[in-house]
Parts: structure tokens; C-alpha cells; sequence
């Protein structure tokens, strides 16, 4: 229950301060910009795999604990427990700045700006970057160690910085998904629901081929 409860809180940090800084963004007429958005995703990745790493592998993203799966790292009846966590976490999250913030109309929920084909091949690439990167920086199913938090918080910035105006650079189905739920807004949601998981299991599977 310690991994399931460390997901659940990490995941909350992580979709109650990034979406929370672009609603606060839209709020406050662009206080905080775009980049300070971006630097608000990487850094609290960043920090919530310093707090849980050790405990249930900071996963904090479905694509992740899939694609961990994959790799032969981590136990199948363990999946659904985590991604039910994750999902708890992330709702929780999109409630309470739905309660802080109501008259915000989406909540924070990522919508393309542009074409769907174009924001389903960008959320693809990120997420394959991302994963890469977790791959080679994790310990079994476990993102541990002073190079590890580095590494993948700076990629979610990376990636957020140059790719967030136009797809949301969300990289995360639950990070997508609560803030719909939430807001009702459901436009285009499917990419983030596809384009994470299937750019995480290429990843692995690049991965596994470089290793062999």
C-alpha cells in the first residue's frame, strides 16, 4: 500500500502543480508564463521522484508503468493497482483547483492547437524520448538516484518548453485525462489516451533492441 498511496500523492503533485500553474497563468493574464509553466512540470517530476523513488519507482504516469511492463521490469498484478492510484491522484488533483479556480473553463486539460494527426505525432515522439531516457537512468522498475530525477525532470521541461503551445506536451494520460473528467472538456482526448502509450512501448522496444 506504500507504493499505491506514494503514486497516488505523486501523481497529485504532479498534475495539481502543472495544471495549476496554467490555470493560475490564464488567471492572472500570463503571469507565469510559458516558461515558467514548462519549469513547473519538469520541476516537480523532478522532486516527486526524490520524494518516492525509493518507494514505488515515481512512475506517476500510466505510459510509464506500462511501458516498465514491457521491459520485462515490472509485475503484471501490479498495473491495474498502480494505474487506479495514479488516476486517483490525478482526479483529486483537477478537483480541488476545479474548487480553487471554478470559473476556469478546462482546468488545464491539453488541447491542440493545431491538427490532431499533428499534436498524436508530437505526443508520440515526447513520450518516446521520455522513455528512453527512463530506461536507461532507472533501476529495475525503480527511477532512483541523483542522475535519474536530473534527467527525467529536465526532458519534461525540454519537451514542455518547445512542444507545449502546441500539443500541451502532456507526455501522461492521467494528466491529460483528469482535467477533462473534470472540466467536461473531452475535445481530442483520445490523443492523449493513445499516443503516450504507444510512444512508450516503441521506446521500450528501441531500448531492448540496443541492448541485445
Amino acid at each position: 500500500m506504500r507504493k499505491y498511496f506514494a503514486e497516488a500523492i505523486g501523481t497529485f503533485a504532479l498534475v495539481f502543480c502543472g495544471t495549476g500553474a496554467i490555470i493560475i497563468d490564464q488567471q492572472t493574464n500570463g503571469a507565469i508564463g510559458h516558461m515558467g509553466i514548462a519549469t513547473t512540470f519538469g520541476l516537480i517530476v523532478l522532486c516527486m521522484i526524490y520524494t518516492f523513488g525509493q518507494i514505488s519507482g515515481a512512475h506517476f504516469n500510466p505510459a510509464v508503468t506500462i511501458g516498465f511492463f514491457i521491459a520485462n521490469r515490472f509485475n503484471k498484478k501490479e498495473i491495474a493497482p498502480y494505474i487506479i492510484s495514479q488516476l486517483a491522484g490525478g482526479i483529486t488533483a483537477s478537483l480541488v483547483l476545479k474548487y480553487l479556480f471554478p470559473l476556469n473553463e478546462n482546468s488545464g486539460a491539453t488541447i491542440p492547437s493545431g491538427s490532431n494527426s499533428q499534436s498524436f505525432i508530437l505526443e508520440f515522439i515526447l513520450t518516446y524520448f521520455l522513455m528512453l531516457v527512463i530506461m536507461q537512468v532507472a533501476h529495475g522498475s525503480k527511477e532512483t538516484g541523483i542522475i535519474a530525477g536530473i534527467a527525467i525532470g529536465s526532458v519534461v521541461l525540454l519537451e514542455a518548453l518547445f512542444a507545449g503551445p502546441i500539443s500541451g506536451a502532456s507526455m501522461n494520460p492521467v494528466r491529460s485525462l483528469a482535467p477533462a473528467i473534470v472540466s467536461g472538456n473531452l475535445h481530442s482526448l483520445w490523443i492523449y489516451l493513445t499516443a503516450p502509450f504507444a510512444g512508450s512501448v516503441s521506446a521500450v522496444l528501441t531500448w531492448k533492441a540496443m541492448k541485445e
